[in-house]
């Protein structure tokens, strides 16, 4: 990052976020290889990490220039040749609503239109760092692959690339990511404040060797070699794909997995510690049975691709909750004995107090979902996969359900099959946001845009009737 920041005709580079100085020391590495002199700049918010830079082999000139105050909140009020920078990573739900109307304000007034609210701090600080970008100068960022997979993203994106050129984006195999054992699939970002280009150069990592890739960036993208696989994408393409996933080398997809079936999120309870019980619970609270129903909450519950009713015995002898307490809105006063001692149990805990079951008249009242031929578990260690729901359970919020759009069963079983077939489970990438070791994450939306292969639908007999448009788009 620091080689591609300076190679511009920079004699200074800021980081916006020293930290223990990890960008600074890397720079010091650089200009000693390239016999040259530089000033080192930057701010920091935490005084503290001020010693920790000096333990780590900095001196105390070169922390000379750094401001200890708020970039983005009290940012420079000058621009910087090359800027460099690994910013804090701050989830939206952490933040602060006056600090969140604050990030809305500045978006709004600096690309024209809000960004999402899910977009988390590390968004607008890359936006700020753009904002101090000098006429030509260079910016390196890395940043998580979520600022390319959010429903921010494309509005995020398409002013950046409007705007400013981009030149790479490294991605990283999961055995040379620069984080190790943190659950963050990273990405570096390398762009300059010059007249946009309609390509640019993509990368992933194969092999976790610094010295490869610093020569790779040095040489302006050229020599890639061993542990480094890059390639040539227009900006359109990688737009329409995500700048995190592997380009679609202009294959179009036809039919999607929403032409067959759509997904709902499982069911939220708000507590799941008062209304997803065990056996011996529900008897020891004298539950009548009419008020509970099958369901399943972790996806390690469930450890392969079927969940039958030998699984949920399984969890029963395990000791897990199985049973989910679905109550509706019948008046507490009228709710059988049992029922009306535990609701106000609930009460004296201060459940009806939380935000998501406050919202609930009554409070207790359960959500419904008929029960789904097929769960979906988007997010966990173990690989995102298509469940088939053979023991009639309805799933918490670590499941989607997926209803196919036709009931017969022998659809529903062609169905089954092409949705564990190694090419559409391959294809799960190209609509999850991925994190650290390979895992992804599918919402509901995204799910639906995932693309069956043409193949797969024809190998297992899966009819698919297409409009005008989609046929023209797979060539039939």
């Amino acid at each position: 990052m620091i080689t591609y920041a300076l190679g511009g005709s920079s004699t200074e580079i800021f980081d916006p976020a020293v930290g223990a100085g990890a960008f600074f020391r890397a720079a010091k590495t650089v200009i000693s290889i390239q016999q040259r002199e530089i000033k080192l700049l930057g701010m920091e918010l935490d005084p503290e990490s001020r010693q920790q830079a000096l333990d780590t082999g900095l001196s105390v000139g070169d922390l000379r220039e750094v401001e200890f105050r708020d970039f983005l909140l009290n940012p420079p009020t000058r621009v910087f040749d090359a800027i460099v920078a690994n910013p804090p990573y701050i989830r939206h739900h952490r933040l602060s609503q006056e600090t969140k109307s604050y990030l809305k304000h500045f978006g709004t007034k600096l690309i024209g239109k809000s960004l999402d609210g899910r977009a988390g701090y590390h968004v607008y600080f890359f936006l700020r760092a753009l904002q101090v970008l000098s006429k030509q100068g260079r910016l390196a960022f890395i940043m998580p692959a979520d600022v390319c997979e959010g429903v921010f993203a494309n509005t995020l994106w398409r002013w950046v690339l409007d705007n400013y050129r981009l030149d790479a984006v490294i991605t990283f195999a999961p055995e040379a990511t620069p984080f190790p054992g943190v659950d963050t699939n990273a990405i570096v970002f390398m762009l300059r404040n010059d007249k946009p280009r309609t390509t640019f150069t993509w990368a992933k990592c194969l092999s976790p060797n610094d010295a490869k890739l610093s020569a790779w960036v040095d040489s302006n993208f050229q020599n890639s070699g061993i542990g480094i696989h890059a390639n040539s994408r227009t900006i359109k393409e990688a737009l329409e794909t995500g700048l995190s996933r592997p380009p679609s080398n202009g294959v179009p997809h036809g039919a999607v997995l929403g032409d067959f079936a759509f997904a709902v999120r499982g069911i939220a309870t708000g507590a799941n510690e008062f209304f997803f019980l065990t056996q011996a619970r529900a008897r020891e609270l004298c539950i009548p049975t009419e008020w509970l129903i099958s369901a399943v909450g972790r996806t390690r519950d469930v450890p392969g691709e079927w969940i039958t009713p030998d699984t949920i015995g399984d969890l029963k002898a395990s000791g897990r909750p199985t049973l989910l307490l679905s109550l509706d809105g019948t008046p507490q006063a009228t709710l059988p004995e049992p029922l009306r001692q535990y609701v106000k149990h609930g009460e004296e805990l201060g459940l009806d107090k939380r935000s998501l079951i406050s919202s609930r008249n009554p409070w207790y009242k359960m959500e419904v979902r008929t029960t789904p031929p097929f769960l979906f578990a988007y997010l966990g260690r173990r690989n995102a996969r298509f469940i088939r729901n053979l023991a009639g359970v309805v799933p918490l919020t670590g499941f989607l359900c997926l209803y196919p759009r036709r009931t017969e069963l022998d659809f529903i079983e062609k169905l089954w099959n092409v949705l564990r077939d190694p090419e559409t489970i391959s294809n799960l990438a190209l609509v999850g946001k991925s994190y650290g070791a390979g895992a992804i994450k599918v919402e509901p939306r995204a799910l639906e845009r995932l693309p069956l292969p043409e193949s797969v639908l024809r190998r297992w007999g899966l009819d698919w009737n297409p409009t005008p448009e989609q046929l023209n788009l797979i060539g039939a």
